[in-house]
């Protein structure tokens, strides 16, 4: 059967050069409605791509998962495409951020050791849109603002691609069901200990419903507009760290970046930051190094990461 969506999706991937002909693709299926969407759309559009596909499923152990990988392996036997499966092979905790590292490494694991060039996963507009929401609230800059991008890099070899980012979860369900296709109802959706379920059940409604109906869409294309002005600001805060940088790579030239705009000051103290201390710094970090771009000489900032702090010596920033 080929629908709208089927059509939709092609044209994506046309435009936006995500998977090659003849690629090796290791589709990520956890069962759920978007994961199974993709998996479907991906082999009724194999004949025109000529894909090399196979499935994986990531079995955390959880309780509420006894059957999951029971049930996405029967899927994959029914459509006759070759199954893997990763166990956690210890204990996860039932949180969002353990399940999604353990989850990635145990996919880019089996990815690497069958040599597949793509991992796809089922993310959608809907999931774009949460994460922007759920980084706002964390006080993440454009980086985190502009997540969830269509294709990232996670290997010499290895691309991780979102192929969905343009379709709605209501979308994949609608398409699911017109399909008939045997989604796995997932319990931990619906516990609001977890913070994106709670965006997802109560706060997106709301919003929806309050103050914008189109407010998924327009999120995603606040991100889209970030993601364009990050990697413009990454590249010229690259040329400009370079420049401050001084030989022995040991301090910042503050000669360099006074009269600098203030977005390429702060990136520039971010890397190097980084880089000496190998911590991530926060926002207040970053702005007390800055301020001394332009401090008087011996200026010092109070403890940045165990006890090492920032100060000028003539005209560069060492971190001591």
């Amino acid at each position: 059967m080929w629908t709208n969506f089927h059509a939709r999706l092609h044209q994506e991937l046309k435009n936006r050069l995500l998977l090659p002909k003849n690629s090796k693709i290791l589709i990520a299926v956890s069962g759920g409605q978007d994961s199974l969407c993709l998996a479907r759309l991906c082999l009724d559009l194999q004949s025109k791509w000529g894909w090399n596909l196979a499935i994986a499923h990531y079995d955390h152990n959880w309780v509420l998962d006894e059957g999951l990988a029971s049930h996405v392996e029967k899927i994959a036997e029914n459509w006759g495409i070759k199954f893997y499966l990763k166990k956690a092979n210890q204990q996860i905790p039932e949180t969002e951020a353990d399940a999604r590292k353990y989850r990635y490494e145990g996919l880019i694991n089996i990815a690497t050791n069958h040599q597949f060039n793509y991992l796809v996963t089922g993310h959608t507009l809907s999931d774009r849109s949460e994460t922007f929401i759920y980084n706002l609230m964390r006080g993440a800059g454009m980086e985190g603002l502009s997540a969830l991008q269509w294709t990232r890099k996670l290997s010499d070899h290895l691309t991780l691609v979102r192929p969905l980012l343009n379709f709605t979860r209501g979308e994949t369900l609608a398409f699911c069901q017109q399909l008939e296709l045997p989604i796995w109802e997932d319990k931990y959706n619906e516990d609001k200990k977890f913070a994106r379920n709670r965006i997802r059940l109560d706060l997106i409604p709301y919003l929806k419903k309050e103050f914008n109906p189109q407010i998924e869409k327009h999120l995603t294309q606040t991100a889209e507009i970030l993601r364009a002005e990050v990697e413009f600001l990454t590249q010229e805060a690259e040329k400009l760290f370079n420049l401050a940088l001084s030989s022995d790579g040991q301090s910042i030239k503050c000669s360099v970046l006074i009269g600098k705009p203030l977005s390429l000051q702060r990136r520039v103290i971010k890397v190097f930051f980084e880089q000496k201390l190998k911590t991530m710094p926060n926002f207040e970090q970053i702005e007390a190094i800055v301020s001394l771009i332009t401090a008087p000489n011996l200026s010092r900032t109070s403890t940045l990461h165990k006890g090492y702090f920032a100060q000028v010596k003539g005209d560069k920033i060492v971190i001591i």
